[in-house]
């Protein structure tokens, strides 16, 4: 019996968040902070590499900077933190944190290469291989990220378990359509948002990566018309 790769992520992400939670009220402030900067500069050596992939850089500069003016109008990134907002009261947390902790773990776990390719592939070939390994990842991830962020990031599995379940189901209505390629671009573009993501763990610059979302979108359609 198949088990789709978005269920065990979820279960993941819950299950690391939890043991980040336990252990964070243990750890010093200066040890959260340490692991919360090593994480982020993590993020943006993946996120690096994974957007120099692109074979076509002026089709994911172009996809990031429409896609960014889509995001904007929608207003993706307010949208997010009304929902951490609304989570917050709804547990009667107090943290700080909450709704950054939130929306943050919410973008790191479904922006990425592996969630796109990962649950396209599930879903058209019932091959969870990359989401199972990425499961694995971002567990540890919200292990660090809950331990400096707060009981928020354990929110982020809602995102997860709708995000990649709809990229699961949209794999599985298309079949093996999207070729090897296109996918290649969507990741590099995904890359491009995660070192966006690792900026805004290290500095103070808060770019709105929840409004370049649309960008995978855009790049997954022009790339499909012209490569």
């Amino acid at each position: 019996m198949h088990i789709y790769g978005f269920l065990v992520n979820t279960v993941t992400v819950i299950f690391g968040a939890g043991i980040g939670f336990f252990a964070g009220t243990r750890l010093p402030e200066k040890i959260k902070r340490i692991i919360f900067l090593g994480l982020g500069l993590s993020t943006i050596t993946i996120g690096a590499r994974m957007a120099l992939n692109t074979k076509n850089l002026f089709l994911v500069v172009g996809s990031v900077i429409f896609g960014g003016i889509i995001g904007q109008i929608i207003g993706i990134e307010e949208w997010l933190e009304k929902i951490g907002e609304k989570l917050k009261k709804k547990v009667g947390s107090s943290s700080s944190t909450f709704v950054l902790g939130f929306v943050t773990a919410s973008l790191l776990f479904c922006t990425g290469p592996m969630t796109i390719v990962g649950s396209l592939e599930d879903g058209f070939a019932r091959k969870a291989d990359l989401i199972y390994i990425k499961s694995l990842l971002d567990g540890a991830a919200a292990i660090a990220l809950t331990a400096s962020l707060g009981i928020g990031v354990i929110f982020s599995a809602l995102t997860v378990l709708i995000v990649q379940g709809l990229l699961t189901g949209l794999g599985a209505s298309m079949g093996n359509f999207i070729s090897e390629i296109v996918l290649n671009e969507i990741s590099a573009c995904g890359g491009l948002l995660i070192l966006g993501i690792g900026f805004n763990m290290l500095t103070n610059a808060r770019i709105p990566i929840g409004n370049f979302i649309p960008a995978l979108g855009v790049i997954a359609i022009t790339a499909w018309l012209l490569i």
